[in-house]
């Protein structure tokens, strides 16, 4: 999966926060100082050309709606942050939670039944 740059993924976290969706919808999100226009529709284009956009005719414009959905850009960008800085081992980063205490073990032993009785 292609990887957005910091911009394109701040605009996209927005629409994926609305759902279908037009820029100047998208611009309403910001605090003032709001950015141009002309930025958020460029931000689109680009957004659209990597594939995470498709549009229809709505109006006068187009209505965008997301093609990727957040969960599988986010799973994609773990894999990533695994690779980079846990050298693609997935078991340092478990253990990091659990000494981290953003997961206690009963969770850990839980979310492993669950995993388990899902895979049969």
């Amino acid at each position: 999966m292609i990887r957005l740059t910091q911009k394109e993924e701040e605009v996209m976290e927005r629409i994926w926060n609305l759902g279908a969706c037009t820029p100047k919808e998208v611009l309403a999100t910001y605090d003032e100082p709001r950015p141009l226009i002309t930025s958020i529709s460029n931000t689109f284009q680009s957004l659209e050309r990597k594939g995470f956009l498709g549009h229809k005719p709505q109006g006068r414009g187009y209505l965008y709606e997301p093609k990727i959905e957040k969960k599988d850009y986010g799973r994609n960008r773990l894999g990533d942050f695994v690779d980079k800085y846990f050298g693609s081992n997935y078991t340092d980063v478990v253990s990091q939670f659990v000494q981290d205490e953003k997961l206690t073990e009963a969770e850990l032993i839980e979310l492993l039944h669950t995993l388990i009785s899902e895979r049969k």
